[in-house]
């Protein structure tokens, strides 16, 4: 067994020993408990663990000792006397959530709390050709740990979202040559010393918002997660859906223009040569060239070369009826796409989210004409359409759920708490 990121090494020692072991076991089950349910008394932990009142005393006190928990005083009288209530100690530890996109790279430290503490380090790079990019993640991520003067020894792991497929049984990128010599986790621990665990983007923002978003209690939800190209995250029946080999959710290439425009897959005519932000950015950067009169020019500075999809979510908020216009036939294509998702997966929610999540205004009504148009209208009336209320958190409150999750995925192995 390893050490443990959570607990000290101490909590480690003589592993062999099964009364030590169980030991460990209820103490980083009560840390699961307190994480996913907030406050907690004694008794409540004692229900839950099965444990008796003297052991979770015992217990509570060593994980308040080491800095885990902390006794936030007295809770609501249910009958009875009034319980002492105790929570996860936010401080104790942090995970650092890193958000890789084709052309930016985010970057945050968030406490227990799942609050990001740090000012977002942002890094604009090409991620296909840059050789660098893990270097530039590190030293940004040492700049954040210093500016926020948490302690390393602190730090749990490391989540990443990475576009593109990533294979599930190797770990390693199958879209960018220069991840697909060793998994990717090797890149990023060979450098923070950590456990990295990396996903593929558009299911880490599915993560985020089953977890702490819009999805949360829900069996069966889509996560778009439309930027630079379109993802597809997916909860079904509760559990985050990756596929036989891990490529599930490549919902940005399946053709609806025959003869289309080339698409990064190699193929033509894709759904994410006409409705991703990439695609509307250069659009609007041809357009624009060619002499289309807009606000894009104004906010450009005049220089189409620099319109991205923020630029036209921007100008259409300022009332420009080209990039508006451009926002309702992303929007009508969008539809097309979801059409088939709501006929296929009969979802109770499909969320949108990403960089373009916040032009809803915008798409959401074309949108849903194309719905009305080539969805079943029986299985629609049962699929709400809704934008991401995290936007761009959802990716790294992913990352950090999923630092969490594989943390804890030890105690699946003891069921009903019988260690």
């Amino acid at each position: 067994m390893n050490v443990d990121p959570i607990f000290s090494r101490a909590d480690m020692m003589e592993e062999n020993s099964s009364i030590r072991l169980k030991k460990f076991l209820l103490k980083k089950r009560i840390v699961q408990l307190l994480y996913l349910e907030g406050n907690k008394s004694i008794p409540d932990i004692g229900r839950a663990t099965g444990m008796s009142i003297p052991t979770i005393t015992r217990t509570i006190n060593e994980l308040i000792d080491e800095g885990l928990v902390l006794d936030n005083g007295i809770g609501a009288s249910i009958g009875g006397r009034r319980p002492n209530l105790y929570l996860l100690n936010p401080e104790a530890r942090y995970v650092l959530g890193i958000d890789m996109g084709r052309f930016s790279t985010r970057i945050s430290i968030l406490n227990l709390s799942r609050q990001i503490i740090s000012s977002d380090g942002i890094i604009v790079s090409e991620l296909e050709n840059d050789e660098s990019i893990v270097e530039k993640i590190f030293q940004k991520a040492k700049e954040l740990i210093a500016n926020t003067g948490i302690d390393y020894r602190k730090l749990i792991g490391v989540g990443v979202a990475f576009p593109g497929l990533i294979d599930a049984k190797s770990g390693m990128s199958q879209t960018y040559k220069n991840f697909s010599d060793r998994p990717l986790s090797k890149f990023f621990e060979d450098k923070f010393d950590l456990p990295v665990f990396v996903e593929n983007d558009a299911r880490v923002m599915a993560l985020g918002e089953s977890y702490f978003g819009l999805a949360q209690g829900k069996e069966n939800v889509l996560c778009l997660n439309i930027g630079a190209g379109i993802g597809l995250g997916m909860i079904l029946n509760g559990k985050l859906y990756r596929g036989n080999s891990g490529f599930a959710g490549e919902f940005g290439h399946f053709e609806v223009e025959p003869e289309g425009k080339l698409c990064i897959c190699g193929k033509r005519g894709c759904l994410e040569t006409v409705a991703s932000g990439s695609a509307i950015a250069k659009r609007a950067q041809i357009d624009m060239a060619n002499g289309m009169i807009s606000i894009l020019g104004r906010l450009t500075d005049e220089t189409p070369d620099r319109i991205d999809a923020e630029t036209v979510v921007k100008a259409a908020q300022l009332e420009d009826q080209y990039a508006i216009g451009l926002l309702s036939e992303m929007g009508e294509q969008l539809g097309k796409g979801i059409a088939v998702l709501i006929n296929i997966f009969n979802p109770e929610m499909i969320i949108l989210g990403g960089k373009i999540g916040m032009a809803e205004n915008y798409i959401i009504d074309p949108l849903q004409l194309s719905l009305n148009k080539y969805a079943i209208s029986r299985i629609k009336r049962d699929c709400q359409i809704v934008t991401s209320k995290l936007r761009e958190k959802s990716a790294l409150l992913g990352a950090f759920a999923l630092v969490i999750d594989k943390i804890f995925e030890d105690l699946k192995e003891y069921p009903n708490n019988k260690f």
